[in-house]
């Protein structure tokens, strides 16, 4: 009886087996009515709806093979090794004295924890490292990405726009360089833990969000957010969701360029301040620096990242610089020197940031990129010369080779007039107004403007304009000029652990601040060696650099994307 039992079970367990993967088959496949699928993570998602093509959600890593630190020895060379150097030199200070907090103090070799306290100058530096070929460096750092959490306590808070443009940014560019499937899921962690910042009535999102409640708080600005605070996430989450198929990444960045499309400030320049509970301007001040700079770089790079396939976006970065070359563009009286500045009503300020020293690069590479008009062509490459020289010249002015933060410009008048005076005149010299290279000065009443924030921090703007002169018009002047800046940088900033800021560029030897911020091994000392490098290392063409210098790959929304995302239709006209 007991062997008969046992037969009995015996046929019964393949029958259970069965039963069993039938019921779990209906429990995971079976689409309820109503359900939603919108972020549905699919185990491996079919061939057909894969951004990639692959079978898994991780796609391919790109063929992103960095050259070997010593090529052919030559001149250039051996500049973009002392540049490797100088990372190394600084990157080995920060983790032996604040490798477990945000920057390095590298005056008093200590550490400071200024924004989140999740090693900011480590995840800030890993493209870096993989542009310069530290595999050792970068090998070491990934499994301390792989246990980040990002966790805060319920009463701290984390700024939205540096934590996308810097952690998030930083991340996924290194993830996109080297292809570490690890480096992408923190990328989605992250990403899906900021999102409460845009739940907001207009989507702009809010200063501070804590990532583990979802709670949000105001800034410095109250209950406004900078123009360059909400156009500078476009590109981290429109490249995650092209990587994970998250339709909610792609609509909450989308929505806030739909309000700017909508805007009627477009030809007039968008303000630099918007109610978060308005969603319209609150202020008159049209600028391009610090509290727009980016805005204005995410217009073009977003539209290249996407495979310049997003036409709205193309219309507003057009527009944008034809608001700025009419409204914002000075000739200094004396010198001739073409800047940039502010508006307040309509009104110039004739300020002058270092900060606005993107803008030149910008310049050229919508130059290099866009099938602009001949003449559209014609004036941003000639405001991209002329303002990277008088980015140049307010740093070899200096006793120390080093360019002070904000300048007063002497007035002077409108760079567009200037031109188009000369070309009634029938172009007398041959040099447009404002392009004219005239030699440093050391006499102050010469200069034709006089620093109102004389300090040096480290910045990256004037090289970064350097490196994409250099790519685009191949004059080895800018890389010349690159490589003063990095004499002056050795000379001035460097510490026994790293490099430091300087009170003020008026004098030298310079009086050092405690502070090297994490720009410097992230954005300063990745463009001073990009422009050195005999190599082709990033491909202007092939990727893309958000505001941070964190390198994205250009790619192009499929089908199912379009569709999903409603990037056709009458969204874009």
């Amino acid at each position: 009886m007991d062997v008969l039992k046992s037969k009995r079970m015996c046929r019964l367990v393949p029958v259970g087996i069965v039963a069993t993967c039938v019921l779990w088959a209906l429990m995971h496949f079976t689409v309820y009515p109503g359900a939603d699928l919108s972020d549905t993570h699919w185990l491996y998602a079919p061939p057909d709806l894969h951004p990639h093509g692959g079978q898994g959600m991780n796609p391919p890593s790109p063929p992103f093979r960095p050259p070997p630190p010593h090529g052919e020895h030559t001149k250039w060379s051996a500049r973009a090794d002392a540049v490797r150097d100088a990372f190394l030199h600084a990157y080995a200070g920060y983790t032996k004295y604040a490798g477990s907090n945000d920057e390095l103090l590298p005056v008093s070799n200590g550490a400071v924890n200024n924004f989140n306290g999740w090693r900011l100058t480590l995840v800030d530096s890993l493209d870096t490292m993989l542009v310069m070929g530290l595999d050792r460096e970068f090998q070491d750092a990934v499994p301390i990405i792989a246990n980040m959490t990002f966790e805060l306590p319920s009463d701290s808070y984390v700024p939205f726009f540096e934590t996308v443009i810097r952690y998030l940014g930083g991340i996924l560019s290194a993830y996109a360089l080297s292809g570490e499937p690890i480096l992408l899921s923190r990328a989605d962690d992250l990403g899906t833990m900021l999102l409460p910042a845009f739940d907001t009535p207009h989507g702009l999102p809010m200063y501070a969000v804590n990532t583990v409640s979802g709670k949000t708080r105001y800034g410095w600005t109250g209950s406004n957010v900078l123009w360059s605070e909400m156009l500078s996430c476009q590109m981290e989450y429109k490249y995650l969701a092209h990587l994970t198929g998250r339709k909610k990444y792609f609509d909450k960045v989308e929505h806030i360029m739909q309000l700017m499309y909508d805007s009627d400030r477009i030809d007039s320049g968008f303000p630099t301040r918007w109610g978060v509970t308005t969603g319209q301007p609150s202020n008159d001040q049209f600028s391009v620096g610090a509290f727009a700079d980016s805005a204005h770089e995410y217009l073009l790079k977003q539209y290249l990242l996407t495979g310049q396939s997003e036409s709205k976006v193309l219309d507003l970065y057009v527009r944008d610089v034809a608001a700025i070359i009419k409204n914002l563009l000075y000739v200094t009286s004396n010198r001739k020197l073409l800047y940039v500045t502010d508006a307040l009503g309509g009104a110039p300020t004739h300020t002058f940031e270092h900060l606005s020293c993107f803008l030149p690069g910008l310049l050229a590479l919508g130059v290099h990129t866009l099938a602009l008009s001949p003449r559209d062509r014609q004036l941003h490459e000639w405001a991209a010369r002329g303002l990277a020289y008088t980015c140049w010249i307010t740093y070899a002015d200096q006793p120390t080779g080093l360019g002070p933060d904000i300048m007063s410009m002497t007035g002077g008048t409108k760079w567009l007039d200037a031109v188009e005076a000369w070309e009634r005149r029938g172009g007398a010299g041959g040099v447009p107004p404002g392009l004219a290279e005239v030699p440093p000065t050391a006499d102050l009443q010469q200069r034709d403007y006089h620093a109102t924030a004389p300090g040096y921090f480290l910045r990256p703007e004037t090289v970064e304009s350097f490196y994409i002169m250099w790519k685009t018009t191949g004059e080895e002047a800018w890389r010349e000029r690159g490589w003063s800046v990095f004499q002056a940088i050795e000379k001035e900033t460097k510490t026994p652990s790293g490099y430091a800021s300087l009170q003020s560029v008026a004098s030298s030897p310079g009086e050092k601040k405690d502070e090297m911020p994490s720009f410097f091994t992230a954005e300063t000392l990745k463009y001073l060696y990009l422009l050195f490098k005999e190599e082709e290392v990033i491909s202007l063409d092939r990727w893309v650099f958000n505001t941070e210098a964190h390198p994205l790959p250009v790619f192009e929304w499929s089908g199912w994307e379009r569709e999903r995302y409603d990037i056709v239709g009458n969204r874009y006209p």
